[in-house]
């Protein structure tokens, strides 16, 4: 089943959400020691997400250093979502936020439902091309 997007190109289902968490993140200490706590924060986000339709994936770096630990959320066809200032027991809140996203029919995540964590944590929306149209 695919739906349109507003440029009307067909898209994945609403479930395909994946959850990008950065495992190089060092945390609010600057810590040195392994796993770092970037890569707990990804492993808890991976425990969070079983039984569930959301994939996770980590990265070396999401060059959001200054902000804490931080993830990203994809999903095709929608906007994408960077967090920030994320602790290791963060993977709860990342997922929920991944199912509101993925639930979400206008392919927003709504502001009010989503965990403390992701209110106060938005470091950016990012739009895709296809929402851009053809305005400069």
């Amino acid at each position: 089943m695919t739906t349109d997007t507003p440029a009307g190109h067909a898209r994945s289902p609403a479930s395909a959400v994946t959850v990008v968490v950065c495992h190089s993140c060092r945390g609010p200490e600057g810590s040195d020691d392994y796993p770092r706590p970037g890569s707990r924060l990804a492993d808890d986000t991976r425990r969070a997400a079983q039984g569930s339709q959301i994939h996770v994936r980590s990265v070396g770096c999401l060059g959001n250093c200054k902000r804490g630990m931080s993830a990203a959320m994809l999903r095709d066809g929608t906007w994408s979502y960077v967090f920030g200032w994320l602790t290791e027991e963060s993977g709860d809140d990342l997922i929920a936020g991944a199912e509101l996203l993925a639930s979400s029919e206008d392919g927003f995540m709504p502001f009010r439902a989503r965990p403390e964590s992701l209110k106060r944590g938005l470091i950016a929306r990012i739009p895709t091309l296809d929402h851009l149209g053809e305005t400069e």
